[in-house]
């Protein structure tokens, strides 16, 4: 029985032998690159409970630690979008979605047993 070794990729050519993963990366690219547009508008305080999220159709989804931030970024919606289209992004709807980090105390908390 013979062993064979497969030479290690780097990320360029993984892409270029995947289109799945292409397109993977040009959607995390594009909410980073979202992310970048709408961090500066955001209230210092809520800066560090706004996570991206996925982006499909012109639906960028935006994860938030608290209802409360959700609740504020609610009131900057048409900001944010404003900025956005300015920059470029094609993004027509925002969506909010309550989601404690995965280390948040809060998150085990509201766990099940």
């Amino acid at each position: 029985m013979s062993i064979t070794l497969k030479t290690p990729m780097n990320m360029q050519q993984a892409m270029h032998g995947s289109p799945m993963l292409a397109q993977l990366m040009r959607m995390a690219e594009e909410t980073r690159a979202c992310m970048a547009v709408i961090r500066p508008l955001l209230p210092a305080a809520l800066r560090g409970a706004v996570r991206p999220g996925p982006m499909q159709d012109g639906t960028w989804c935006l994860l938030i630690a608290h209802t409360a931030a959700a609740a504020k970024l609610r009131q900057l919606a048409p900001a944010l979008l404003a900025a956005l289209r300015a920059k470029g992004h094609e993004v027509q709807t925002l969506r909010f979605k309550v989601q404690p980090p995965p280390d948040s105390k809060i998150q085990e908390k509201t766990r099940w047993p």
